[in-house]
């Protein structure tokens, strides 16, 4: 996942700088805050089949601990960073995906899907999407780790 903070100039000049996307016309001005570019791109990468989950290790370990809490939601933008300019957006996001699933498919379809969700909800321009698998999921590698593994052996 690249941090927006370390990025090259050349991607910097790309993004105009601004801290919300901001449209404007005749009537007046609409702002977009980072955080609905955010959850736009959290949802739309949710959406398509094959990702497991979004963020890294200790992202979705501290996702499953809030998700604990009462009344604690879980974060929809976890996973996903972006940098928003007046008329263009950068979004970075971080996926576990199904065991199974080509990852060079599941990755055009997420960048379709985020493109289209961003674009079409908020007016920006998508410059760039990047995707980071951090790794992927077996199926039943959850389900063991509540309870103990019967080995047969007398504990």
């Amino acid at each position: 996942m690249t941090n927006p903070a370390t990025r090259t100039p050349a991607h910097s000049a790309e993004v105009e700088k601004a801290t919300t996307g901001a449209l404007v016309s005749k009537q007046g001005t609409t702002t977009i805050a980072d955080t609905v570019v955010s959850k736009v791109a959290g949802l739309a990468t949710r959406e398509v089949s094959g990702v497991y989950a979004l963020g890294g290790g200790a992202a979705r370990a501290f996702g499953a601990l809030r998700e604990r809490i009462p009344g604690a939601s879980a974060s929809v933008s976890q996973g996903v960073s972006v940098e928003v300019g007046e008329k263009q957006a950068a979004i970075d996001l971080q996926i576990l995906v199904e065991y199974g699933v080509s990852i060079a498919d599941l990755a055009r379809s997420v960048r379709k899907n985020v493109i289209s969700a961003v674009e079409q909800m908020t007016g920006l321009e998508v410059v760039e999407v990047n995707i980071a698998v951090s790794d992927v999921h077996i199926p039943g590698d959850d389900e063991g780790s509540d309870t103990k593994n019967d080995t047969g052996r007398v504990l």
